[in-house]
């Protein structure tokens, strides 16, 4: 079967993938549609240290092939998004309903694959960029048959970590007021989030003036190219300032951004020895930062309830989905995703 990997020095489509059968507590997903998601990218430039060969892709919709022992909740045909959170289910952090600390979900790649014999890793227990995966089967969440699977891909981790920063993290509240740094895939749901949570100003800062028509659709009330304009919209600062580049520059500008009582939620991935710096003065006025994994998201129910909130058109994906290119084009999509010509390309099977 057909996938992308990376071998440590470069990328390529292959033909020659095979998937074992799920076993227990598993399932086998067809895939239809995989985003092309910075995160895979930062695999490859270094910033994610990964184990390689890796079949990459962690953000994919498709159709239940078959079913391990124990697997109740979904059954073949049926249409689902994939998360990337393979939690056990029975320890401390699963059972307060935070599963995005499970221990057993982070930094345990498998081995699922074989290429001329040798076993290739999963990316993020998911590896959506394949015609086929293996995932537990807590990471496999049903979705309604009418969403288009190119749109419900989006949901496994732009939306949840977007939306989720902003509704489970963050917990903005009606009236507050949201500053956005960076518009890509995240940023925009994190400006949807915002909207949907009732933000009263919701600023998005980007250095492309391109993305400002999009950044208004998705819920922006205003528009800057850089921080500095900030304070002439929201005087005394923002109630939560998210940053979604990964840049540490702008770390610094997001928690200087804070009104009394603000907090600056850290989305955007730097290289994993970045260091940033604050005045520690600045923070007594009950300011926070907040670190976010994957938006703190309980998949199982966030992910029915976004397809739910899309089905009643309030949440916007198909918005999302700039271009859609077939799995051969993978370099395309690669170096639109680059130039920031689209703000989320999909892989389709």
């Amino acid at each position: 079967m057909r996938g992308v990997v990376f071998d440590g020095a470069r990328i390529e489509v292959v033909d020659d993938l095979e998937v074992r059968d799920p076993g227990p507590g598993e399932v086998l997903v067809a895939i239809s549609a995989a985003g092309l998601c910075h995160s895979d990218l930062s695999v490859v430039d270094g910033t994610i240290p990964f184990p390689v060969p890796v079949v990459l892709g962690h953000e994919g919709a498709g159709v239940v092939e078959a079913v391990g022992a124990g697997v109740a909740h979904v059954v073949p045909g049926d249409h689902v998004a994939l998360s990337t959170l393979a939690n056990c289910g029975a320890c401390a952090e699963c059972d307060r309903g935070r599963p995005t600390m499970c221990r057993h979900a982070i930094g345990r790649p498998g081995r699922p694959f074989t290429r001329g014999g040798r076993p290739v890793f999963q990316f993020a227990s998911n590896s959506a960029f394949a015609e086929r995966t293996v995932v537990k089967a807590v990471q496999a969440v049903r979705i309604p048959k009418d969403i288009p699977l190119p749109s419900a891909a989006l949901i496994g981790c732009g939306v949840l970590t977007g939306v989720g920063a902003v509704l489970n993290r963050a917990r903005v509240d009606r009236g507050d007021t949201v500053v956005v740094i960076g518009t890509g895939g995240v940023g925009l749901n994190v400006l949807q989030g915002a909207r949907i949570a009732g933000a009263l100003r919701i600023v998005a800062v980007d250095a492309n003036p391109a993305k400002e028509t999009v950044a208004r659709r998705f819920g922006a009330t205003h528009f800057l190219m850089s921080t500095e304009g900030v304070r002439d919209v929201l005087p005394t600062g923002a109630d939560h300032v998210f940053e979604c580049v990964g840049r540490v520059e702008l770390v610094r500008q997001a928690i200087d951004l804070l009104d009394r009582h603000g907090q600056a939620v850290l989305l955007g991935v730097p290289p994993a020895t970045a260091e940033a710096s604050f005045l520690v003065s600045s923070m007594y006025l009950d300011k926070s930062i907040l670190g976010c994994r994957y938006g703190s998201s309980r998949p199982q129910r966030d992910i029915a309830l976004y397809a739910e909130l899309y089905r009643e058109r309030r949440l916007l994906l198909d918005e999302l989905v700039t271009e859609t290119y077939p799995v051969e084009d993978f370099e395309k999509a690669v170096a639109d995703a680059e130039a920031g010509r689209v703000a989320r390309g999909v892989l389709t099977f």
